[in-house]
């Protein structure tokens, strides 16, 4: 073996297993060595920084990464134009992503946006709250006879403990704590907002859901708050919407387009 070529491999053996370079990287791959830093990244994202099994499965997918690129530039598929045309296309659109979610959390949201949605379903914020209990079962004969045995005094709560197939609030005695009309099922709704406080359904209502025996416990009045107190629901209620988005990335390119030199 000739003498330059010695000291080549004698060098790349020396940069493989230093400890110094090892102890700055996350891996060296064929003398490629992979960041520390890139590791640290993925363990912060994964918020499990002192895990031990998930240091090594993450440092494993980093070492899987680089043996793809390694392989994919040894088979001159970078140089592949079909290849290099979806690379770019990729990365367009994580830029279009990154664009406009930075454009909206800037520029893209107004009052002007937000008050159609605030309009819209600020009666779920405030009005009338119910604290309301239940007992649901499957059948009308059974809710009948539920019914009629808290009628002759028998107690509510621990009927719906041991009946209540409502496995959320019969634990807590069927109680389903304050609600609001919109957040119920209609039927089960409709009966509520006729109820006074204190006062037990007529008789069973029948839902989607089954044969429902419901008591209303208390009343009360929630001012609707401003449109700025819930100002971040309605921003999330809005982004999530697929129109609004369409329509605000036009808008984006039509800004982008007005200040741009274009020949």
């Amino acid at each position: 073996m000739k003498k330059s070529n010695l000291v080549i491999l004698s060098i790349c053996v020396s940069f493989c297993f230093n400890p110094f370079v090892l102890a700055q990287n996350a891996a060296v791959v064929n003398g490629k060595p992979i960041p520390l830093a890139k590791l640290t990244r993925m363990l912060e994202k994964s918020g499990q920084m002192n895990s031990p099994d998930v240091k090594e499965k993450a440092r494993d997918v980093l070492i899987t990464k680089e043996l793809i690129l390694q392989e994919a530039d040894k088979r001159g598929l970078t140089k592949n134009e079909e290849v290099r045309d979806a690379m770019e296309q990729a990365r367009l659109s994580v830029l279009v992503s990154a664009v406009f979610e930075d454009y909206i959390s800037k520029d893209g949201i107004s009052d002007k946006d937000l008050l159609p949605v605030y309009e819209k379903v600020k009666g779920q914020f405030g009005g009338k709250q119910y604290k309301v209990r239940h007992i649901l079962v499957e059948n009308e004969k059974l809710a009948n006879t539920l019914q009629a045995q808290i009628k002759g005094g028998a107690n509510f709560s621990d009927l719906a403990k041991t009946n209540s197939k409502d496995q959320g609030s019969a634990p807590n005695g069927g109680s389903l704590d304050w609600v609001t009309a919109s957040g119920l099922v209609p039927e089960f709704a409709q009966v509520m907002t006729t109820l006074k406080a204190g006062e037990l359904a007529s008789s069973p209502v029948k839902s989607q859901f089954g044969w429902h025996i419901i008591q209303v416990d208390e009343i009360k009045d929630t001012p609707t708050p401003s449109m700025q107190e819930v100002k971040p629901q309605l921003v999330q209620m809005l982004t999530q919407d697929q129109n609004w988005q369409k329509f605000k990335f036009s808008e984006m390119m039509e800004k982008f387009k007005s200040k741009a030199k274009i020949q």
